[in-house]
């Protein structure tokens, strides 16, 4: 009788505790059903996250490119007019070509203005007024244009789509240095003269030294051919330099005679002092007229130390871009070179490292392109 009680209690007790464990697993699937969906949930968004933040990559791969593409059609004619058109329709035709499918860049979306650089380092304020040097471009994927971006296992919580965005500037960098292939011509040019001169104005500089503006009026000062490079450079030398730009041979000539700090650039931020020539050799003619139409960099000089011949030097404080126009070759007062203050881009220059500077140490000329945002 005790031993089937004890069966009897035993059997109570195990069903009880069969009872309860059922209990805690269907509390437990209970409790994993409430957690699975946010669970999902978290996953999906994950998922679609991860997704947008692809599309917003190449978004803003496809505009630091477009704005680099088009920036560089700013640099301003030989008159100094710029042509905005050219700009826009340069970053549109980069989108047709390289999307991978039909988009749209709107009107809205393209910003054209000179960078304030006493902001480029913080956040860039584009201007309306000077010569416009920077491009801002916003390329999206919203409900304004090219449609909102969608989404994969997001729309199970009602979300199906979302919008997506990418903004560009780029600028136009000024050089400061002058490494071998700038395209220079070896004539100084006084400063007071060059400031006396506007964007687009001509004037013509003489076999003699003289120099006249295009109605026949003396210009103050004098000019000649500079030797940058060795000292008492050949007409050879000069014609090289004319044709192909600056050689390292000259730049380690300036470095040896201690005129330039290193011979991997001229640095137009610093004065360099060179030896000058009166005049207009006879023997540069072919060299000139070859580059007619074509844009070099000529040195400016402030001053000089007053000596005759080959012993003439020249401070030259700046550089700045001329187009040269024609020239005459028929006698030392019927030689000359026409020539107008331009604007020119070289690819080749040394960009000045601080894009907040102000000065133009080679004024009129740009170089490679950069983003700051």
């Amino acid at each position: 009788m005790t031993h089937h009680l004890i069966s009897l209690s035993n059997l109570r007790r195990h069903t009880a505790a069969s009872r309860d464990s059922q209990r805690r697993r269907g509390s437990v699937l209970v409790l994993i059903t409430l957690l699975l969906i946010p669970l999902l949930a978290m996953v999906a968004l994950a998922l679609d996250y991860g997704y947008l933040l692809k599309v917003r990559t190449d978004l803003q791969r496809f505009a630091d490119a477009a704005a680099l593409a088009c920036v560089q059609d700013l640099v301003p004619a030989a008159d100094g007019s710029q042509d905005l058109n050219a700009v826009r329709t340069t970053l549109r035709n980069y989108v047709t070509t390289n999307a991978a499918q039909s988009f749209t860049v709107l009107d809205a979306d393209i910003t054209i203005g000179r960078f304030d650089p006493a902001t480029i380092y913080s956040n860039v304020t584009l201007l309306n007024s000077g010569v416009l040097d920077a491009v801002r471009v916003t390329v999206r994927r919203d409900a304004s244009a090219n449609s909102r971006v969608g989404l994969f296992v997001a729309p199970v919580l009602g979300i199906d789509d979302a919008a997506v965005t990418a903004t560009a500037t780029a600028v136009l960098q000024k050089p400061s240095g002058l490494p071998p292939g700038a395209k220079i011509l070896p004539f100084s040019v006084p400063l007071s003269a060059w400031t006396a001169q506007s964007i687009g104005d001509e004037w013509s500089i003489y076999g003699d030294g003289k120099m006249q503006d295009d109605v026949g009026n003396t210009i103050p000062g004098n000019w000649g051919t500079v030797d940058i490079g060795k000292g008492n450079n050949s007409t050879s030398d000069q014609n090289d330099q004319i044709l192909n730009g600056l050689r390292q041979t000259d730049l380690d000539a300036l470095a040896n005679d201690g005129r330039i700090a290193s011979n991997s650039q001229i640095d137009a931020t610093q004065p360099v002092s060179l030896e000058g020539d009166p005049g207009l050799s006879s023997g540069l003619k072919h060299s000139v007229q070859a580059i007619h139409g074509e844009y070099r960099i000529v040195p400016i000089y402030d001053s000089n130390n007053g000596a005759g011949g080959n012993n003439l030097n020249v401070n030259v404080v700046k550089w700045g871009v001329v187009k040269v126009l024609n020239s005459n070759w028929k006698g030392s007062k019927n030689t000359y070179v026409s020539i107008a203050k331009s604007y020119d881009y070289q690819g080749e220059l040394r960009a000045n490292p601080d894009l907040s500077s102000t000065s133009a140490a080679v004024e009129g000329a740009y170089t490679s392109p950069v983003l700051v945002e």
